[in-house]
C-alpha cells in the first residue's frame, strides 16, 4: 500500500501492482500446466471422459492467464493523446477472450460426454483416475490461494475473481473422483454424467464472469466501494455534504471525481479540504489512482467563484 499521497507514489504503486500481478500469473499458469499434463497422461491410459472434461478445462484456465498477463503489461503504458485514460481497459478485453476460451472448453467437454452416452467405452485404471482428480483439486486450490492473496494485496478484482474461479474448478476435479468411485461400484454411466455436470458447472461459473465483466464495461462498481468512499468524505472535517461522487474501474485501478459542499469562504481553505478529502479516500480505498475533488460553497457564494478550478489530483 502507498505510504504517501503524492502522484508519483500512485504511479509507482500501480506499476508495482502490475509487476506482482504478472508474477502471480506466471507461477499459477505453470502450476496449472503441470496439473494438466499429469491429468492428460492418466486420461490417455484410462479413457475417462469426466477426467478428459476436467483436463480440457484446466488447460483452458492455464491459457486464460496469457491475455491477462498481456493486459497487465499494457496497463503499465502511460496515457497519451489517443488513450487519455491509459490502457487499463485491456484487462476487460482480456476478460472477453477468457470468456470465449472457457465457453469453448465447456462445449467440448459436454459434446464428448454426450457422445459417450451413445458410444460407451470402458474406463480403465480407475485408481489412477481418482488420483488424477485429486491432483487437479490440489493444483487448482494452490493456484486459488496464491491468486486471491496477491489480488487482494495489489487491489486486482480480476485476479481475485480468477482465484475464486480456480477454487471452484478444484471442486469440479473432486467430481471426477466421485465419478471414478461410481464406475468402481458398477455404475459406468457415472463417468459421462460427471462430465456433463462439470460442463454445467463451467457454464454457471461463466455466467457470473459475464455479469462481472459486463458491469465493468458499463462503468459499474461494487456498492461497497461507493459506501466506503461516502463514509470517508462525510468523516472529513469541513465537508458538509456530497453533491456527486463517481468511481469507475480502469483495469485493476480506480479513478473518479467528486463534488463536495463546504462552508469555507477562502480558496486556500477549500484547497486544504480537497487535499484532506483525497487523503481520506486513499486510506479508505487503497487502489484508488486518481480522483478530482471540486468544492462548492454552502455560504458566501461569491467567495468561491463557480468558474474557479478547485480540482486536486492524486
Amino acid at each position: 500500500m502507498p505510504h504517501s499521497h503524492d502522484a508519483a507514489d500512485s504511479i509507482d504503486d500501480a506499476l508495482e501492482a502490475s509487476t506482482e500481478g504478472v508474477r502471480a500469473l506466471k507461477i499459477s499458469m505453470g502450476i496449472l500446466l503441470v496439473t494438466t499434463v499429469l491429468q492428460l497422461v492418466v486420461t490417455v491410459f484410462s479413457g475417462s471422459i469426466a477426467l478428459f472434461a476436467d483436463t480440457v478445462h484446466n488447460f483452458a484456465d492455464a491459457l486464460t492467464a496469457v491475455p491477462l498477463w498481456i493486459a497487465f503489461i499494457l496497463g503499465r503504458r502511460a496515457a497519451n493523446r489517443r488513450y487519455t485514460y491509459g490502457y487499463g481497459r485491456a484487462e476487460d478485453l482480456a476478460g472477453l477472450f477468457i470468456i470465449a476460451v472457457v465457453a469453448i472448453s465447456a462445449i467440448v467437454a459436454a459434446w464428448q460426454s454426450i457422445d459417450r452416452f451413445f458410444h460407451p467405452q470402458p474406463v480403465h485404471n480407475l485408481w489412477w483416475v481418482v488420483i488424477a482428480g485429486l491432483i487437479g483439486f490440489a493444483g487448482n486450490e494452490a493456484v486459488a490461494i496464491y491468486r486471491i492473496r496477491v489480488g487482494q494485496r495489489i487491489g486486482s478484482a480480476a485476479l481475485v475473481a480468477d482465484g475464486v474461479h480456480a477454487r471452484i474448478d478444484g471442486f469440479t476435479s473432486l467430481a471426477v473422483v466421485i465419478g471414478g468411485f461410481g464406475v468402481m461400484i458398477g455404475f459406468p454411466l457415472a463417468d459421462p454424467i460427471v462430465g456433463l455436470l462439470i460442463s454445467a458447472a463451467i457454464i454457471v461459473l461463466l455466467w457470473g464472469t459475464v455479469r462481472s465483466l459486463g458491469r465493468r464495461l458499463m462503468d459499474g462498481i461494487e456498492p461497497g466501494l461507493l459506501h466506503r468512499a461516502e463514509h470517508a468524505l462525510h468523516d472529513t472535517p469541513g465537508i458538509e455534504g456530497i453533491e456527486r461522487l463517481q468511481l469507475r474501474w480502469i483495469g485493476h485501478r480506480l479513478s473518479g471525481n467528486a463534488t463536495i459542499t463546504t462552508s469555507v469562504v477562502t480558496l486556500t481553505e477549500a484547497d486544504q479540504i480537497a487535499t484532506l478529502a483525497q487523503n481520506a479516500l486513499r486510506h479508505a480505498i487503497p487502489n484508488l489512482d486518481d480522483i478530482k475533488i471540486t468544492p462548492r460553497p454552502t455560504t458566501s457564494p461569491g467567495s468561491l467563484p463557480e468558474d474557479a478550478d478547485h480540482r486536486r489530483h492524486l
